[in-house]
């Protein structure tokens, strides 16, 4: 497995992934696709230095997974502040790749002004408070029924990891 910035050639990849868990999954809010040219808009917030990275696993040419630091909130007080999102291709969970990406990712913003790391996580989703925890998050808020889709409520518990 090989971990590095995304390029512009893997967002069809980077978006059947993350499409998986849009039809399939309450970890995403968002209940339809993503289209490419949305998909292409979104890539543009990102850099190869700075706060906002955007990391990919690659596995004999097949994105197996990506990691993102984007902002948390648009306010300007906000800006050391980053939220963490992670999506592995289906298949690929329990195999490393969940590791690599957050460590390539937290080691890529370790010298940017960034002091907290966020994460909201879709409850139940034991494997991801997992992986959260194993990187030092710690849950600092529960929200019940914040999201609804497939016909019911989620609950969404918020993490947070100093930086």
């Amino acid at each position: 497995m090989n971990v590095r910035p995304c390029e512009e050639d893997d967002l069809d990849q980077l978006n059947e992934i993350y499409n998986f868990y849009v039809r399939s999954s309450p970890v995403t809010f968002d209940i339809e696709d993503i289209t490419m040219d949305s998909r292409r808009e979104w890539f543009t917030h990102y850099a190869a230095t700075g706060r906002h990275r955007l990391l990919v696993a690659v596995e004999d040419d097949v994105l197996i997974g990506y990691a993102s630091s984007s902002p948390f909130r648009p306010k300007r007080a906000y800006e050391t502040s980053i939220e963490t999102s992670i999506y592995l291709r289906d298949g690929c969970s329990g195999r490393g790749v969940g590791t690599g990406l957050y460590e390539a990712l937290f080691d890529a913003v370790a010298g940017e002004d960034v002091h907290r790391a966020l994460a909201g996580i879709t409850m139940p989703n034991a494997a991801s408070v997992a992986l959260h925890t194993k990187f030092g998050f710690r849950q600092v808020a529960y929200f019940t029924e914040q999201g609804r889709k497939f016909d019911r409520y989620w609950d969404v518990a918020w993490f947070e990891k100093e930086i």
